[in-house]
C-alpha cells in the first residue's frame, strides 16, 4: 500500500508501561470484555427469539450491539495478549486489518444511532405515518445504508493512514492501530492524509450527529406539545436510552476525532477507553435495565426459542408506538 515496500511490523506501547500495573488491568479489562461479549450476544440473542421484541427499535438495537461486539473484539484480545504476554508488536497486515475494522464497525455505529433516532422521531412526532415510515422494508435499507456507508468511509480512512512511506520509528504510542498515532512514523507529508481524515470523520460524525440532534429537537417540541403528564413522561422514557447511549459515544469519538493532529497526546488512550472498551459494555445495561419490554421478553425467551423473526408479523408496530400521542 503506498510507498511501504518493508511492511515493518509495529510494537504497540499499550496502556501503560508501569509493570505492576499489567496483571491489574489486564484482569479488570478481561472482565469487562467478557461482559461486554455476555451482555450484546445475550441481548441479540434476545431480540431474536422474544416475539414481543420484533420491533423496529429492536431491530435496530440487534445491530447496534452487533456492531459493539464487533469493534471491541477487534480490539480488546490484542490489548489484552499484550498486557499479559508483554509482546506487543503487530504485524503490517495485522495492523491495517485492525484500523479497517475498527472504523467499519465505528462509523457503522454512528449510523445506526441515527437510524434509531429517526425511529423514536416518527414514533413519537408521526405515529400514525409509523408503519408506513419505518416498515420493515425501510429498516433494511437503513441498515444496508449504515453498513454501505461505513464499508466505503473505512477503506478511505485505512488508505489516506496507511498510504505513505514507514522508514524508520516503529512505535505506535497507543493500545490498537489508530490513524493518528500510526500518522506520526509516517517519513512523508502526512497533512493531506490528516486533512481527508478529518474530513471523512466530520461528515460522518457530524453529519449522523446533527441528523440525532434534528431529531430530538422534534421530538422534544413534539412532548412539550403534549397535553398528558404520562404521555410525557412515556415518550420521555422512550428516548432515555437512546441518548444516554449517544451521549457516551459521541462525546469521547468527538473528541478524539474532531481536533487539530497537534492537540492528540496522552488523554487520546483514556477517552479511547471509553468507546472502545467501556461503552459497549454499557450499551446493553442502558437499554435493558429499567425497560419492562425487555424484563417481560427476558422472561417468556425460552418459549420461543425456534422462531427466527422475520420483521413481518403484527408484533413489528407495536400499539405503544401508534398511541404514543393519544393521551
Amino acid at each position: 500500500m503506498g510507498g511501504n515496500y518493508t511492511q515493518p511490523r509495529f510494537i504497540l506501547l499499550g496502556i501503560t508501561d508501569t509493570p505492576w500495573m499489567q496483571a491489574p488491568l489486564f484482569g479488570l479489562f478481561l472482565l469487562i470484555y467478557i461482559v461486554t461479549l455476555a451482555g450484546n450476544i445475550g441481548l441479540m440473542l434476545l431480540v431474536w427469539a422474544a416475539p414481543s421484541l420484533h420491533t423496529p427499535m429492536y431491530f435496530f438495537l440487534a445491530h447496534f450491539s452487533l456492531a459493539d461486539v464487533c469493534y471491541s473484539t477487534v480490539t480488546s484480545p490484542k490489548m489484552l495478549t499484550d498486557l499479559l504476554f508483554g509482546d506487543k508488536t503487530i504485524s503490517w497486515a495485522g495492523c491495517v486489518a485492525q484500523f479497517h475494522l475498527f472504523a467499519l464497525f465505528v462509523t457503522a455505529e454512528c449510523h445506526l444511532l441515527a437510524a434509531m433516532a429517526y425511529d423514536r422521531h416518527v414514533a413519537i412526532c408521526h405515529p400514525l405515518r409509523y408503519a408506513q415510515a419505518v416498515s420493515p422494508r425501510a429498516c433494511w435499507h437503513m441498515v444496508a445504508w449504515s453498513y454501505l456507508v461505513a464499508s466505503l468511509s473505512a477503506l478511505l480512512y485505512t488508505g489516506c493512514t496507511f498510504g505513505g512511506s514507514f522508514c524508520g520509528r516503529r512505535h505506535v504510542d497507543h493500545f490498537f492501530c489508530d490513524a493518528s498515532p500510526v500518522l506520526r512514523l509516517a517519513c512523508s507529508d502526512t497533512r493531506g492524509c490528516e486533512l481527508a481524515i478529518f474530513a471523512l470523520a466530520t461528515s460522518n460524525g457530524l453529519g449522523t450527529g446533527g441528523a440525532i440532534l434534528l431529531s430530538y429537537a422534534r421530538i422534544l417540541h413534539a412532548v412539550l406539545g403534549m397535553r398528558s403528564v404520562p404521555s410525557r413522561a412515556r415518550a420521555f422514557r422512550t428516548c432515555a436510552a437512546h441518548l444516554a447511549s449517544v451521549s457516551v459515544f459521541y462525546g469521547t469519538l468527538f473528541f478524539m476525532y474532531l481536533q487539530p493532529a497537534s492537540r492528540h497526546g496522552s488523554r487520546d488512550k483514556v477517552a479511547s477507553v471509553f468507546y472502545t472498551v467501556v461503552s459497549p459494555m454499557l450499551n446493553p445495561f442502558i437499554y435493558s435495565l429499567r425497560n419492562k419490554e425487555v424484563k417481560v421478553a427476558d422472561g417468556a425467551a425460552t418459549a420461543s426459542l425456534g422462531s427466527l423473526p422475520t420483521l413481518t408479523d403484527k408484533n413489528f408496530f407495536p400499539e405503544s408506538h401508534l398511541n404514543l400521542l393519544s393521551a
